[in-house]
């Protein structure tokens, strides 16, 4: 049976967003480990009885929460016991990854960056992606336009996030200047998310760029407006907002478990494109188990609906990210080339009949 460790950082009023793995394991029918998988990694002589995958609690880890949930990751990894352990923030879990702690864990780009930039290229490789989409800037009544934002004050989740970054960026293009101490033409205001929420409705923040379920939250609780889906700002309308990354060390001495592990991420995106509802409900039933408190069914099918589940890291949307948060000064200049190892991801997308996955950085790093 798998192990599920809840860091204190639950306590926050982000809680909203935390889920416990309680209920049954119900398998995914068709999606046991593939048998050219074992084949493939029947003569590896390195071997390991533990398996220990970090993920964060809300509803863009879509793939870890119902890959734990259902137990498709357990009865892919074909008797490697699982243990998981939840973060609240890229920064703990890229700490925990570094240092040996964990294993492999579910991330944000900007978080994968810092790790790889930290760690000099070595210390973690991208295996797959997870979720794209589901990030969005909100305002009050009366912001019509960026012309609107002069002297605003803006929300993000963390400094240097993802979403921190994409803010950032963004406001640069329309000629507005900010600094990470909070100065400038708009002041950004890193916090948590349940913070902005309250703040949003006490007025005393003007809007907020934040991923999903809280973008859905201000808009239909608190009263916001959509000004940006970041989706409009993507070729395609793509770009990673969760993948999933292995400790390097790991990868090379483990490539069999690292193989089913990647067995059970795809089956866990499968099911959440197959069986929405399910999905939503298991999600929204484990939230209130840890909270007490139940999000509404129509945020959840709100923020469900901006998010796209998929095995594709979309590489060049990172190459992007990295650019942009060199360019408000949040990232040196760095060259992100071995960030990814997609070749497993790869055979395991073969062995279920689907396109393989690119790396290709097209953006400058």
């Amino acid at each position: 049976m798998s192990e599920r460790r809840p860091l204190a950082a639950f306590a926050y009023a982000a809680a909203l967003l935390l889920v416990a793995f309680v209920g049954s394991h119900r398998l995914l029918d068709g999606h046991a480990v593939a048998a050219s998988t074992a084949a493939r990694t029947a003569d590896d002589d390195a071997s390991t009885d533990e398996l220990r995958l970090g993920y964060f609690p809300n509803v863009t880890h879509a793939a870890a929460l119902v890959g734990l949930h259902e137990g498709i990751f357990e009865e892919a990894l074909d008797g490697v016991a699982l243990e998981a352990q939840a973060f609240n923030a890229g920064p703990e879990a890229i700490q925990a990854l570094l240092s040996g702690a964990i294993d492999a864990s579910y991330l944000g780009p900007n978080p994968a960056i810092n790790g790889f930039v930290q760690s000099d290229g070595d210390g973690l490789r991208i295996v797959s992606g997870a979720t794209a989409g589901g990030a969005f800037l909100v305002v009050r009544d009366g912001i019509e336009s960026p012309a609107d934002l002069d002297g605003a004050t803006l929300a993000t989740p963390q400094l240097g996030g993802t979403q921190d970054v994409a803010l950032r960026a963004w406001l640069q293009e329309h000629g507005y200047d900010t600094t990470p101490e909070g100065g400038g033409d708009v002041r950004v205001l890193p916090q948590e998310n349940g913070q902005t929420l309250d703040a949003f409705e006490q007025g005393t923040i003007d809007g907020a760029w934040l991923p999903e379920p809280w973008a859905s939250r201000l808009v239909l609780e608190a009263g916001a407006r959509v000004l940006v889906d970041e989706r409009d700002l993507w070729p395609d309308g793509r770009y990673v907002t969760t993948h999933l990354v292995v400790r390097t060390a790991f990868l090379e001495e483990h490539p069999d478990v690292v193989a089913r592990l990647l067995e059970g991420q795809v089956a866990a995106n499968e099911f959440v494109n197959d069986h929405p509802e399910e999905a939503q409900a298991a999600a929204n039933d484990e939230i209130e188990a840890v909270t007490t408190k139940r999000i509404s069914d129509e945020i959840i099918a709100a923020a469900w609906e901006h998010l796209t589940f998929t095995n594709d890291p979309v590489a060049s949307s990172l190459g992007a990210a990295a650019a942009a948060a060199h360019s408000v000064d949040l990232l040196d200049e760095v060259n992100l080339d071995g960030i990814y190892d997609l070749t497993l991801l790869n055979d395991v997308l073969a062995d279920h009949d689907l396109d393989a996955v690119s790396d290709e950085l097209t953006a400058a790093t």
